[in-house]
């Protein structure tokens, strides 16, 4: 799986991501804000405060953290199969 190299708040709380296999993309999470821990989203200058973190997910805070690997999924528009092929079902013989 690539690894997140980079992170940073945009405007309308999409993030923009970087991966060290090239890849790059933006991530809405403008359906996450004000629910849960994401609340604290509610001042903007949290949810500027990404950073990647030290196990290489995207960190807000010790609460609040999303996972770089599902990032990846989405801003590619794959699934777990996709990189992992071994995860399907084997074919009827």
């Amino acid at each position: 799986m690539a690894k997140l190299i980079g992170v940073a708040a945009g405007a309308g709380y999409k993030l923009q991501l970087e991966y060290d296999d090239g890849v790059t993309g933006e991530a809405d999470l403008l359906h996450l804000v004000g629910k849960g821990v994401f609340g604290a989203w509610n001042d903007p200058s949290v949810f500027q405060a990404v950073t990647v973190g030290k196990y290489g997910e995207i960190r807000w805070t010790d609460t609040i953290e999303l996972c770089a690997d599902a990032m990846y999924l989405q801003i590619t528009n794959k699934s777990p199969e996709d990189l992992f092929p071994n995860l399907r079902a084997p074919a009827d013989a």
